[in-house]
């Protein structure tokens, strides 16, 4: 068998960000969450559904996330995994093609979500559980803020050529270039559009390639008998033992909160601007196109900071420039920002937005980067798969919350801007919790020096 260098192992590793990010960039933000809402045709109701569809996916992920983990730690075989949901996210992006405007259906295009969703998320932990495996712990934080960076550049891309030659705008049929939607398709249908679908797939299959050719799992891929016993024993073991790892305990609490504040930013910040400013899908690339590039990097530069300082501060100083976005969302809309009015052709309300598109793509990125990097520092070295479960399952355990929560303050108060001030508060406890997290863990309980 070949021998697969250090470097390649790193950048096969970083592929998997490169390829899994359009779900993020094209589906759940800029392109097609924008278009769900001119299908459903009420911003009120488009954010509402979409928060309570996302909620529901949440779920279903908070609750097999810890387990997945555990069983590909006993059994020994994370790679397995990884093609199992990476079908499940190919499949689910795909069907996003029927989400015609002649045919829509909102209850199937939403399961079709949720599927690619699902996909993506469970096979995100198994990638992340082999980060410590590509470098000595002082590397680790470089690694992934680089592969977070290299995963906005893929993001980047596929959000030119979705805005370059396929997304039409409702109103002249045309890409943001001025061309018809490539391959011929038909812009009066939305077919240019409806491809980002078929597109997120497509990239995903393609750019996997390295990361199945070049990424190992260290460990035996023959399960032993009773994995699925003993996975359920060393999860329950590890649950067990949370109120004794107390800085573990507190970083799971704190990014419970803030990664789904900061997920509901994602996820709304399309609908939001298409229902509270009015733009268009094009308009929305556009502002993706911003966000993604200052989120590349500032992710670089992030990784950068986590080695210098570590991730603690440098996750806190994301935690108060996201709440000050998230204050900020709420005060802007079409006749006023920051509680002064302004005329109804002024661009100002464009031009802040597209500032705090900037910021949440910089802040964000460096966030989720180096909240990796701190669960590596904080998590049993001997069951690091099952780690990231649990860390999936804090991210998720309340990842209906926030969307689930926008979209009841959004449907009682009939008000997108109210809607999406939930975040606010969910940053702001995950700030709070983060205080009691210790820079390098519990060290003393997963060595064995913790007195009985």
């Amino acid at each position: 068998m070949t021998t697969i260098s250090p470097r390649k192992r790193i950048w096969g590793w970083f592929f998997f960000d490169w390829a899994s990010q359009p779900y993020n960039t094209l589906l759940l933000t800029f392109i097609f969450s924008p278009f769900f809402s001119e299908l459903v045709g009420d911003g009120a109701k488009a954010q509402a559904s979409w928060g309570f569809g996302i909620g529901a996916a949440g779920f279903f992920i908070a609750v097999l996330a810890p387990f997945l983990g555990a069983l590909a730690d006993t059994s020994g075989n994370r790679m397995r995994w990884i093609w199992v949901f990476s079908g499940l996210y190919i499949a689910g992006s795909a069907m996003l093609w029927t989400a015609a405007p002649d045919n829509f259906n909102m209850y199937f295009t939403l399961l079709m979500f949720a599927i690619g969703l699902i996909g993506m998320e469970f096979a995100t932990i198994f990638t992340n559980a082999m980060l410590p495996d590509l470098g000595p712990r002082e590397e680790i934080g470089r690694i992934s803020g680089n592969g977070w960076a290299f995963g906005y550049v893929g993001g980047l891309v596929t959000l030119l050529i979705m805005l370059a030659f396929f997304a039409e705008s409702a109103q002249t049929g045309k890409t943001m270039i001025g061309l018809d939607p490539a391959f011929g398709l038909d812009a009066s249908a939305r077919e240019g559009t409806r491809f980002v679908g078929p597109l997120t797939a497509i990239w995903y299959a393609v750019f996997m390639i390295p990361f199945f050719l070049w990424v190992r799992d260290p460990k035996s891929a023959r399960p032993p008998k009773g994995a699925v016993g003993l996975a359920l024993k060393g999860l329950w073991g590890t649950v067990r033992k949370l109120p004794q790892t107390p800085s573990l305990f507190s970083f799971l609490g704190a990014s419970m909160f803030y990664r789904d504040a900061l997920n509901g930013m994602y996820f709304f910040g399309g609908i939001y601007a298409t229902g509270v400013l009015g733009w268009s899908v094009v308009n929305v690339g556009v502002f993706g196109i911003v966000s993604i590039i200052f989120g590349a990097i500032f992710a670089f530069l992030g990784g950068k900071c986590d080695v210098r300082f570590g991730p603690k501060p440098v996750i806190r100083i994301c935690i108060l420039v996201l709440t000050f976005v998230a204050v900020s969302t709420v005060m802007i809309s079409r006749d006023s920002v920051y509680g002064v009015a302004v005329a109804a052709e002024s661009n100002l309300p464009d031009i802040v937005f597209y500032l705090l598109g900037a910021t949440i793509g910089a802040a964000g990125g460096v966030l989720q980067a180096a909240s990796r990097t701190m669960m590596v520092h904080q998590a049993n070295p001997e069951r690091m798969t099952e780690a990231f479960g649990i860390y999936g399952l804090a991210g998720k355990a309340t990842s209906f919350l926030a969307p689930t929560l926008i979209g009841i303050v959004t449907a009682l108060t009939g008000s997108q801007q109210l809607g999406v001030s939930p975040l606010i508060g969910l940053f702001l406890i995950g700030l709070l919790l983060l205080r009691w997290a210790k820079p390098e863990g519990d060290r003393a309980v997963w060595s064995g020096s913790l007195s009985s």
